[in-house]
Formats: structure tokens, sequence, C-alpha cells
């Protein structure tokens, strides 16, 4: 079982004043400045063989947070599954306290994504379709209003979850691959 885990840091924003009304001829409107009310971290982990999602929002982006949300991971995921989480160079992930968790956790085994190639991260797609059908002309006056917003994206989510297919071939993400700097250990 493979699992994609990557965090994303989220805003709660709204807008200073509300979009003029729908007529016809006349697109929508909102305004470009906005106030922001705080932001949340979504942890998120993708299953590629079925495509649901745990996903975890917290206030922070710690380690102390990361491995919170690996133990909610481990307790979804039925026994004597191994679990190949595929994670960014972000410290936090590479933190003493959450090697010693890995070290806990023997099914567990992290790859980490090359700087500058989260792109190779299949939750990706799914931050981007959260971003896309959920969050973009969003109105959020508080995190919790966000986090509501994100959970229900959620569950819509996997109540009918594809499975992750990549439309790249090999050879161009290879060739993608031999552009990027080594990986930092």
């Amino acid at each position: 079982m493979t699992r994609k885990t990557h965090v994303s840091q989220i805003q709660a924003l709204d807008r200073t004043q509300p979009g003029l009304p729908l007529k016809p001829g006349r697109c929508a409107t909102m305004t470009h400045d906005y106030k922001r009310n705080g932001t949340t971290t979504l942890f998120a982990a993708l299953n590629v063989l079925d495509g649901t999602v745990i996903g975890r929002c917290m206030q922070r982006h710690r380690h102390e947070e990361f491995i919170r949300f690996l133990n909610d991971v481990e307790r979804a995921v039925p026994p004597g599954k191994l679990i190949e989480a595929v994670v960014d160079n972000y410290a936090t992930h590479k933190h003493p306290k959450v090697r010693q968790w890995l070290a806990r956790h023997p099914r567990w085994t992290f790859h980490f994504t090359p700087t500058s190639g989260s792109w190779l991260n299949a939750v990706e797609t799914f931050f981007s379709a959260l971003t896309r059908k959920r969050i973009p002309r969003g109105t959020f006056l508080s995190i919790v209003d966000l986090q509501a917003a994100i959970q229900r994206y959620l569950e819509e989510h996997n109540a009918e979850p594809k499975p992750f297919v990549w439309t790249a071939s090999v050879a161009s993400i290879l060739a993608k691959l031999d552009k990027l700097p080594a990986p930092s250990q």
C-alpha cells in the first residue's frame, strides 16, 4: 500500500466587500483585497491504489502534529500492510522524534522527493482539486469555517474515490527527474 503524504498551509480569507450581483451578460465579481482570518495546516495521505485520502487539519506544522497525523494513518491502515510514504524534504519530516517514531513502526518507509520535485507526490493532485473545487471563491470568516469546508470536501472525495493513475509517460518523468538537484539526506 502506498500512501503519499503531504502538508499544505491554507489561509481562511474573507473579502473586504461582497461581490456585485450577477446580471445577464456580466460575470461574477469579487474584490482583489481580503482580510486574513488565520491559517490551518492540512496533513493528507493519499492511497494511490483506491484514491481515498486521510486528512487532518491542525493549527501548526511541527513534528508533534506530524507524528499525530502519522498515528492517524497508522490506525487507519489495516495491520500487516506496508506503508510507503512519499514526503518532501521539509525539516519536520526528518526531525529526530519522527525518525524515532519510524524506528518503532517498521512497516513504514519514507521516500523523500527531491527539492522542487513536489509534483512527484500524487497527493498534490488532491490538493489541486481541493483548491479548485472548494476553496477558490470561498469566504471563510474563521479557521473553523475553513476546516469544516475541507472536512466536507474530504468526505465527498472519499464517498467516490478514484485510484491514482499517472498520465505522464515514464520517459517524460525521468527526463524531469534528471534536471532536479540531488536530494538532501
